[in-house]
């Protein structure tokens, strides 16, 4: 049985924190989940390592490392070891890494057809535990879910002011 921590709150915020934990119990099921299932080249990306593909997947072309790192938001030791990891922990490069022509103090990334590869694999793997566990919903509730779901991205996309934060409390 999962133990959640209770914070003291209003009883007008106690249906966010319980949605917040809600959503925080679902993410470590899926760190445990992919705990349990370390080992294969699939599953050995890292957080990092996959956001750093997902975000060259996204691109039109190649990025900067300073692109890669801002866009990830990790510090730039962090995104040294990152690239360097997904150039030689695998057994073919994932990435590949060349002096930007323009501006020769700036490294150009690009994807590698193995990079490519490891990346859907990761991805469809990590994908195929949840659909199973979405195909259990009725319809209905699949179709409120990816309602919530897109109600949420949007609002993690557009960021509130402190005014509206203030604002959006009863």
């Amino acid at each position: 049985m999962e133990k959640t921590l209770s914070h003291p709150a209003s009883p007008a915020n106690s249906s966010l924190d319980q949605m917040a934990e809600e959503i925080f119990s679902l993410t470590v099921m899926s760190w445990r989940e992919r705990i349990g299932t370390r080992g294969s080249a699939l599953t050995d990306l890292s957080e990092a390592q996959y956001l750093a593909l997902d975000t060259l997947v996204r691109a039109d072309g190649p990025l900067s490392v300073g692109q890669i790192q801002r866009a990830i938001g990790v510090l730039p030791a962090q995104m040294s070891r990152i690239m360097r990891s997904l150039e030689t922990t695998f057994s073919k490069p994932l990435v590949r890494c060349e002096l930007n022509q323009a501006d020769k103090r700036k490294i150009d990334v690009r994807l590698t057809p193995e990079g490519v590869r490891i990346y859907e694999e990761f991805r469809h793997s990590r994908l195929s535990k949840t659909v199973d566990i979405l195909a259990k919903l009725t319809e209905s509730d699949r179709v409120e879910f990816v309602r919530i779901c897109r109600r949420i991205r949007e609002l993690y996309a557009t960021p509130a002011t402190d005014a509206e934060s203030e604002n959006s409390t009863p």
